[in-house]
């Protein structure tokens, strides 16, 4: 029997969780460039690595970004999408000053809200592919 690749073991169980997460900039504004974008996703797999998940893949547009996320059943989503935001929002206010006007009311860079989807109906590559298809905006900047 061959080793599947997805299948992560822990102290105590064997697990191949996965979701798919998607933010999106409060009013959906376009705030992100493609160098936003890079490090945007080197915070995300950071924090990721704090909570031992793996960041399978990332990529954005100019207003949202998509996460495909392998993490261990100890780890409750909202958690991590908490401190995903929250890291992300705070690390790019400081080291982007560009980025502050996009910073609304409450200085906040994302939506209160977010899609986290469960992907056991789609392989991971199906939606690892989606997810390196979209549309990352190639110039440096927006203006």
């Amino acid at each position: 029997m061959g080793i599947d690749e997805n299948i992560r073991t822990g102290r105590h169980c064997v697990f191949p969780m996965h979701v798919h997460l998607v933010f999106v900039t409060k009013y959906r504004h376009s705030v992100f460039a493609d160098r936003h974008l890079t490090r945007c996703e080197e915070i995300m797999r950071a924090v990721c690595e704090d909570f031992e998940a793996e960041l399978v893949e990332f990529n954005g547009e100019t207003n949202h970004v998509h996460l495909l996320v392998n993490y261990p059943p100890k780890v409750a989503v909202s958690r991590l999408v908490n401190s995903l935001k929250g890291v992300s929002s705070r690390r790019l206010r400081q080291e982007f000053p560009d980025l502050v006007p996009h910073y609304w009311r409450a200085q906040r860079l994302w939506s209160g809200s977010y899609f986290a989807g469960s992907v056991d109906g789609a392989p991971p590559s199906i939606l690892k592919q989606y997810i390196e298809h979209q549309n990352r905006p190639l110039r440096p900047e927006l203006r």
